[in-house]
């Protein structure tokens, strides 16, 4: 498998544990040095730990991802050590309020750390095409 191929398959594995809301699995896909970028927050999330935090205030009011779908997914190799992938994605969660359908654009970079693809940083923003 060529590294393009490796970024897809860590990416695909981070979304479906995303979309089954497998906390576990899906934080296990980052660094924990990542940082996150996401229209629905007012700031930079600097680490890993720092999501998990914040992940579990949105748990506490409610949320919970129901599922979720990748579109269009595609990788662009930096070099043989980094990938950047992008993609349309289509969520559908639970809040504190009912369910919620979203459309939102992302990039996740990823970067082979002791032999695993691990994300690095995280940008989240509205799909207009929604």
């Amino acid at each position: 498998m060529n590294g393009s191929d490796e970024v897809k398959k860590a990416a695909a594995d981070c979304i479906a544990a995303f979309a089954r809301h497998d906390t576990a699995v899906y934080f296990a896909a980052f660094a924990p040095s990542a940082t996150f970028i996401f229209h629905n927050t007012d700031q930079m999330i600097r680490s890993l730990q720092e999501y998990e935090v914040l992940w579990a205030t949105w748990e506490a009011e409610g949320f919970h991802v129901l599922g979720c779908t990748s579109l269009g997914g595609s990788v662009q190799m930096l070099n043989v050590d980094v990938g950047i992938f992008t993609h349309a994605v289509r969520t559908t969660l639970a809040d504190g309020d009912g369910t919620v359908k979203t459309g939102e654009r992302e990039t996740i970079v990823f970067q082979r750390i002791d032999g695993i693809w691990l994300g690095v940083h995280e940008h989240l923003s509205i799909d207009p095409t929604f």
